[in-house]
């Protein structure tokens, strides 16, 4: 049986209920669901977050997390996976992304969960920019890319 895989690049915000009734429906192979919801953060003081914009390269981020989802499901027995990340500018409090891996068991799940995770923080073609507190452009900077995100993805290489 194909594994069940759904892959959305949107605007729009998630409904994460929603999405694991989607992925569940009328399914009695699925023994767990593990989610992770990635929201926007805010903080506190000057440095807090006002805003985030998200940017992605179409075309070629889909197929990015196609072709690592195809690899959680060579290297893990799943029954369901759905990852969603969003684009354009979110606030505090908003839903970045969502990644949903459905097995039998749990330990897959999480398993294939966190290593769809750690690949989209380091391999997925997005961009984000970050809006402080003070709201005038030169608070305004793009986000790095981050050693300990590389180093989370390297512990899967074989």
């Amino acid at each position: 049986m194909t594994t069940p895989v759904t892959i959305r690049i949107q605007s729009a915000d998630f409904d994460i209920a929603a999405e694991i009734a989607a992925l569940t429906k009328a399914r009695h192979d699925v023994g767990a669901v593990v989610s992770f919801s990635g929201i926007c953060r805010g903080g506190e003081g000057k440095d807090a977050i006002a805003a985030m914009t998200l940017e992605h390269y179409p075309g070629m981020a889909e197929a990015e997390i196609g072709r690592h989802v195809s690899e959680a499901i060579t290297r893990w027995p799943l029954t369901g996976v759905t990852v969603i990340h969003r684009y354009g500018r979110v606030v505090p409090g908003d839903n970045i992304v969502l990644v949903l891996t459905a097995s039998v068991h749990r330990e897959a799940a999480f398993q294939a969960a966190e290593f769809l995770m750690d690949f989209l923080k380091t391999s997925a073609p997005f961009w984000k920019s970050e809006e402080r507190a003070g709201g005038d452009s030169s608070s305004t900077s793009w986000v790095d890319a981050q050693a300990h995100d590389d180093n989370a993805a390297a512990r899967w290489k074989k």
